[in-house]
C-alpha cells in the first residue's frame, strides 16, 4: 500500500482528471493526501467528497516542499510518493515501483520518465518540441478546461496507456541516474534521515538529489536518485503560469539552491542526462 502526497492550489479541472486516473490506473489500493493551499474554486471541496483522500487545509499558499512535509506527517503508509496535480499516470504504476523497489535494496529514491526527462537529451528534446505544438494552440482555444486537458493527451500520444504500455515493453525495470521533480518517490523512514524536504527551497527536486547524491559518494548502501525508464507519466507542464498566486506564507525564509549548494551542486548534477 502506498500513499500519495498532492499539494494543490485551484485547478479542478485538472484535480479531476488526475483523480479519475489514479483510480483508472493504479491497481492497489492507496491513500491520497492533499494538501490544499486555501483554494477558491472548488478543488478542496471535490476531493473532501472521496473516501481515499484525506485533505489537509492551509491557511494559505505555501512553498512546495512545506507541503511535502505537511503531507508526509500525516500519510499513514510507509513508502510515500509525492505527485504533482498535473500529473496523468501509466497502467499498473504502483505494481512496478514497488518491484523496482524490491529488486534494488539499495535504492532510496525513484522518480519516473516524464515529458520533462528521459532515456536521452535527443528524445527529450523530440518529445518537448511535440508537447509545446500541441499544448499551446489547444490552450489559447479551449482554455484549461478538461475538454482541453483530454484533448492534449489523444493529440500528444494517440492511446496512452498503448504508449505506456509499449515504454515498459522496451524499458522494463530498467534505471538511470536522474529525477522528474513533478513524480518523487520515497520511504517515511530514509526523507526523515534526510531532515525531510528542505522548505527553504522551492528548487526542492534539485536541493533532494544533491542531498541523496552527495550521501551515495560516502555511502555504497544509497544509490543517487534513479529515473525508471519503462515508468511513464505525463506532465502538463505550468499549465497557469500566467495567473497570479497568492505569495507563499512562508517566503520570508527561503534561500535560492545556489545560496545553499553555491558550486557544489554542478558537481552533484554533472551525471544527470538532460
Amino acid at each position: 500500500m502506498i500513499s500519495i502526497v498532492t499539494s494543490i492550489y485551484n485547478q479542478k479541472s485538472m484535480n479531476e482528471i488526475f483523480y479519475q486516473n489514479l483510480m483508472e490506473n493504479t491497481r492497489n489500493h492507496f491513500e491520497l493526501v492533499i494538501v490544499d493551499n486555501n483554494s477558491t474554486d472548488g478543488s478542496r471541496e471535490f476531493f473532501l467528497a472521496k473516501k481515499n483522500v484525506v485533505v489537509i487545509h492551509n491557511d494559505g499558499n505555501y512553498n512546495y516542499p512545506y507541503c511535502q512535509n505537511v503531507g508526509l506527517e500525516k500519510a499513514s503508509f510507509e513508502l510515500i510518493c509525492f505527485l504533482n496535480n498535473d500529473l496523468i499516470v501509466s497502467p499498473e504504476w504502483d505494481v512496478r515501483v514497488q518491484e523496482i523497489f524490491r529488486r534494488n535494496s539499495n535504492l532510496k529514491v525513484l522518480s519516473v520518465a516524464t515529458n520533462d526527462h528521459i532515456e536521452n537529451k535527443l528524445e527529450l528534446r523530440r518529445i518537448s518540441r511535440k508537447w509545446k505544438r500541441i499544448k499551446y494552440p489547444v490552450q489559447k482555444v479551449l482554455g484549461n478546461s478538461k475538454i482541453a486537458l483530454n484533448l492534449m493527451i489523444k493529440l500528444m500520444y494517440g492511446n496512452f496507456n498503448a504508449f505506456c504500455e509499449k515504454r515498459f515493453s522496451k524499458w522494463g525495470y530498467q534505471l538511470i541516474e536522474g529525477f522528474s521533480g513533478s513524480s518523487i518517490i520515497s520511504t517515511r523512514q530514509f526523507m526523515r534521515s534526510l531532515d525531510l524536504w528542505d522548505e527553504r527551497i522551492q528548487a526542492a527536486d534539485f536541493d533532494l538529489f544533491n542531498k541523496v547524491k552527495k550521501l551515495s559518494l560516502t555511502d555504497k548502501t544509497v544509490m543517487p536518485v534513479q529515473l525508471a525508464l519503462g515508468i511513464y507519466f505525463h506532465h502538463y507542464q505550468r499549465l497557469t503560469l500566467r495567473k497570479k498566486y497568492p505569495p507563499f506564507k512562508n517566503s520570508p525564509s527561503m534561500i535560492s539552491l545556489e545560496e545553499k549548494w553555491g558550486d557544489e551542486a554542478g558537481e552533484l548534477l554533472k551525471d544527470v542526462i538532460g
